[in-house]
């Protein structure tokens, strides 16, 4: 029964390929002579590929051999390596399309295609590495150069494409005006996205914040790692990474712990009542000064200020500065620097309150009937 019907489903594509081949005037199709044809064809096909890759290696082992192995490892080697295989590919793609009856003006356009499309790779290549050491010269902002090499890279691809499509005789104006017309229609189904892309072009421009900054962002502390055209990456503490869409980003308040340099950390510090605020501050001042990572420059020495008068204790608050290279551990220099002040004060005697209550009762007949038993000389007065 399955021979009986793969039977009938090959007699049955075999009918339907050749209605197709008879509809398109190719007379009555002989099965024989077609799967000859097709598996010589495919047969000289991988031997033009085999050729193209062997003379591929053989040159790559040519050129290895005259630059050297330890030069061989430079970068630019890849990118010639990168070419000569995009070369490689390109004749064995010519040849095999010639093989199945490709015509000479569309060999001619594929030829000339390939060829601008390897020219416009080097011109990136080229201009990129020009941009980018420019750049650098000038120590412009990683988001800015962010920005511009993307730019770059849209701007170079584009002109790539339209150049190429013309080469095949396509009329390039109308496709920009059919591509203009859809773009509209993708916009208004897109509105988010082309917004959080203006929003993103805006904070490259403004900068509120760079990449390596500590900020809080819609209530999310984190460190700046990337400024992308849709998203800002933050990493947090804890080594979380969160994406805000920068339309968010550009809407919300932004605070930028790292904008202005050293930032300085306030330890808050309750004392009893009982105790002294300036015998506190002699005893936690030594720790503020031997800890390691706060700055000890002048106007931004530490200190011990006093708050205010809690409820039942004397608030102190320490004020330690700090780099911003030291933002990242913040919260560990705040601890450690805690601990250091709560060991200082138990060692000099200097108690840490915790909340008390004390009740005070006036005129509870109520309790008399139990107090009179207990204290009848204070319940007969």
């Amino acid at each position: 029964m399955a021979e009986t019907f793969i039977g009938a489903v090959v007699e049955q594509l075999k009918k339907n390929l050749g209605d197709t081949v008879n509809a398109l005037g190719g007379g009555e199709l002989d099965w024989g002579a077609f799967a000859i044809h097709a598996f010589s064809q495919l047969l000289i096909s991988v031997f033009y590929v085999a050729l193209f890759v062997g003379a591929y290696l053989i040159v790559i082992g040519l050129v290895r051999l005259v630059v050297g192995k330890r030069r061989a490892a430079h970068p630019l080697f890849g990118h010639v390596r990168i070419g000569v295989r995009y070369l490689m590919g390109l004749g064995a793609l010519l040849v095999i399309l010639a093989q199945f009856g490709a015509g000479a003006a569309f060999l001619a356009a594929m030829a000339k295609a390939g060829l601008m499309a390897l020219g416009f790779f080097v011109a990136w290549l080229v201009l990129g590495r020009l941009i980018r050491e420019t750049m650098t010269r000038y120590r412009m902002d990683p988001s800015i150069r962010q920005l511009v090499e993307n730019l770059f890279s849209v701007l170079a691809v584009t002109f790539a494409v339209v150049t190429v499509v013309a080469l095949f005789g396509f009329d390039v104006v109308s496709i920009v005006a059919g591509l203009g017309i859809v773009g509209i229609a993708v916009g208004f189904a897109a509105q988010s996205t082309l917004s959080n892309f203006i929003a993103g072009i805006t904070l490259l421009i403004e900068r509120p914040f760079r990449i390596g900054d500590w900020v809080t962002i819609n209530g999310q502390d984190g460190k700046v790692v990337k400024i992308a055209l849709r998203t800002t990456w933050l990493r947090t503490r804890d080594n979380i990474f969160t994406m805000i869409p920068n339309d968010s980003v550009a809407s919300s308040d932004i605070i930028n712990y790292s904008a202005e340099g050293a930032t300085r950390l306030n330890i808050p510090v309750g004392i009893a009542y009982k105790e002294s605020a300036k015998a506190a501050r002699e005893v936690i001042m030594p720790v503020l000064h031997a800890h390691p990572e706060a700055l000890q420059s002048a106007g931004m020495e530490p200190r011990v200020l006093m708050e205010s008068l809690g409820d039942s204790s004397v608030n102190l608050k320490a004020q330690v500065w700090i780099t911003p290279d030291n933002l990242d551990v913040q919260p560990r220099i705040m601890a450690e620097i805690l601990e250091q002040i709560k060991e200082t004060l138990d060692a000099a005697g200097i108690e840490i309150p915790f909340p008390h209550l004390q009740l005070f009762i006036d005129d509870a007949k109520g309790l008399k009937p139990v107090v009179e038993p207990l204290y009848p000389k204070l319940a007969g007065d």
